[in-house]
């Protein structure tokens, strides 16, 4: 296992609201309880309202304008801001800007049971939300 991740590291994984590069998770570094990924976002696209059953997320922009929802609030985020989703809440995130957005989402516990990730963005009220 790793403890120091370089470019040449990097587990990228192409999921349809941009790639995810993976700096921290199992398999990767010895981590247990943090996992840490860089997510670049295309303009137009959106990881739509979802809930990690057993994780807790903190999403902190690096570059562009997130569209962030947490539960039914919203917020405008910029760079050097962040949003914090307890486990198991609502929330989605749409790139607002017309550049790419990047970000940086860390969860924990990195080793967990269950799904990862519940899609509810066709369940309402999420589906008529914005």
């Amino acid at each position: 296992m790793l403890r120091f991740i370089q470019s040449a590291n990097v587990q990228v994984e192409q999921l349809p609201w941009g790639p995810h590069e993976w700096l921290c998770r199992p398999g990767l570094t010895d981590a247990s309880k943090l996992m840490l990924v860089r997510v670049t976002m295309p303009p137009g696209q959106a990881h739509k309202f979802h809930r990690h059953p057993a994780l807790e997320e903190i999403i902190y922009v690096v570059d562009g304008q997130a569209e962030q929802w947490v539960d039914r609030e919203k917020r405008l985020l910029g760079p050097g801001e962040m949003a914090h989703i307890p486990t198991d809440v609502v929330h989605g995130t749409y790139n607002a800007g017309a550049g790419h957005l990047v970000f940086l989402a860390i969860l924990s516990p990195a080793i967990f049971e269950g799904p990862a990730l519940v899609d509810v963005s066709g369940e309402e009220p999420w589906a008529s939300l914005r």
